[in-house]
């Protein structure tokens, strides 16, 4: 099979690893790619927003699936886009993308339908803040309605602080939306459950732990993710029947009754309060860095089951995962997630090399001139399976020092929970 891969952060490099170690795949093109990308597919370097010139490369390189990793395209309908031109492709469409790309949506489906998650209200303007100052406690949740790339949560002590977060966003500091959800902070502990989903069926992806504070204790603003490991102990059978129940079902059941059902990955947000879930978040793609975490445990062949998903036989297949655990570390450029300089050189990696148990995983990386430099805040995640957390961590500490890329940060207590 040809394959087209849209994306270039460390998610889509995972993604293009397995979908190169599958039987059925053939060639790989990713739009764009990254670095890592490039040493086992093609990248072209395109504008995926532009889907009429995706449509024609998609074409010209008679690609048999399409693979869509961020969420941003899902959004804005890709998927109506290719299947409308009789193209194979695996996510969601644009309707069900709502998800994600509307707070305000996910929240409504949920007071629908009753599905547990932390009070709430949808703010048009500076009125609407104030009157749920009544109504609760803090600190409260602000959160920008539209797509924010990871930067559109705030958790506020204060009215004032509140007021000038929403001000923003309604003065229209995302592009994606001028509304915002207001929400009551819950404390308990997150996790993040992923499911594989056609018309018909769903099955379990995996479970989660992602840690989104740019510092060491849960400090400082919040990121696209410093590092997760998988799987989250706190998800157990209990657990996970109620996840289940009381949240995917009804939302997959609201979808349909729309015309619209769910195909592609779904990623629950959750917050677990005295071990009952409420919702916190829908993705409607795999996580990034959880998907770093999840696949280098799949035993399956990964593009057996997105086939499987696109032709709507998800139930036909068994999806088998490796009795390890996993854990990344996400190298990031000084400064991130605020000011970062680009095409600061990485010099050591050509000397360390993937084995069995630990990989590095490009995400804000690009050749400059035949040499690897930095391109984004989140550079690299270095990746690696064992028994127990703590010597995951250890094995990856010791390949972070020999990278020894010295215009990078870490959080160095990755896992905290767990270890």
């Amino acid at each position: 099979m040809n394959i087209a891969l849209i994306g270039s952060g460390g998610r889509e490099h995972v993604l293009c690893q397995k979908i190169y170690e599958s039987k059925l795949s053939k060639n790989i093109i990713c739009i764009p790619g990254n670095a890592g990308t490039s040493k086992i597919a093609q990248n072209i370097n395109l504008d995926y927003l532009n889907f009429n010139s995706l449509l024609k490369i998609i074409k010209s390189n008679k690609i048999d699936l399409v693979v869509v990793g961020p969420e941003e395209p899902l959004v804005k309908g890709i998927v109506d886009f290719l299947n409308k031109h009789k193209i194979k492709v695996f996510g969601p469409n644009k309707y069900a993308a709502k998800l994600e790309g509307s707070k305000a949506f996910m929240k409504s489906i949920c007071k629908r339908h009753k599905i547990p998650t932390a009070q709430f209200k949808i703010c048009k303007n500076t009125n609407d803040v104030v009157n749920f100052f009544k109504k609760t406690n803090f600190p409260l949740v602000v959160k920008a309605d539209g797509l924010a790339a990871g930067k559109g949560v705030t958790i506020c002590k204060t009215k004032k602080e509140v007021l000038n977060i929403s001000n923003e966003i309604f003065r229209g500091k995302f592009k994606s939306s001028k509304k915002l959800v207001l929400e009551e902070f819950l404390i308990g502990e997150e996790a993040s459950y992923f499911l594989i989903i056609d018309n018909k069926n769903y099955k379990f992806f995996g479970s989660a732990q992602d840690h989104k504070r740019v510092g060491e204790n849960e400090k400082g603003p919040n990121t696209g993710g410093m590092g997760a490991y998988s799987p989250a102990p706190i998800v157990n059978n209990v657990l996970e029947k109620k996840i289940i129940d009381r949240i995917v079902k009804p939302t997959l059941q609201a979808l349909k009754k729309k015309g619209k059902p769910y195909t592609g990955f779904l990623y629950v947000g959750l917050m677990i309060v005295n071990n009952e879930p409420f919702l916190i978040e829908y993705n409607v793609r795999m996580g990034d860095p959880e998907c770093q975490v999840i696949l280098p445990r799949l035993k399956s062949d990964l593009l057996k089951i997105f086939n499987a998903a696109v032709e709507n036989r998800l139930n036909k297949i068994k999806i088998k995962w490796k009795k390890v655990k996993c854990m990344t570390i996400v190298l990031c450029s000084k400064g991130y997630p605020l000011k970062i300089k680009i095409n600061k050189p990485i010099r050591n990696i050509s000397k360390i090399k993937d084995t069995k148990t630990s990989f590095i995983f490009h995400a804000g990386t690009k050749f400059l001139n035949n040499n690897l430099v930095s391109s984004g805040g989140r550079v690299l995640n270095i990746t690696a399976t064992g028994k127990i957390f703590k010597n995951i961590r250890k094995k990856i500490f010791k390949i972070i020092k020999k990278v020894n890329w010295k215009h990078g940060f870490f959080r160095k207590d990755i896992g905290w929970r767990v270890i």
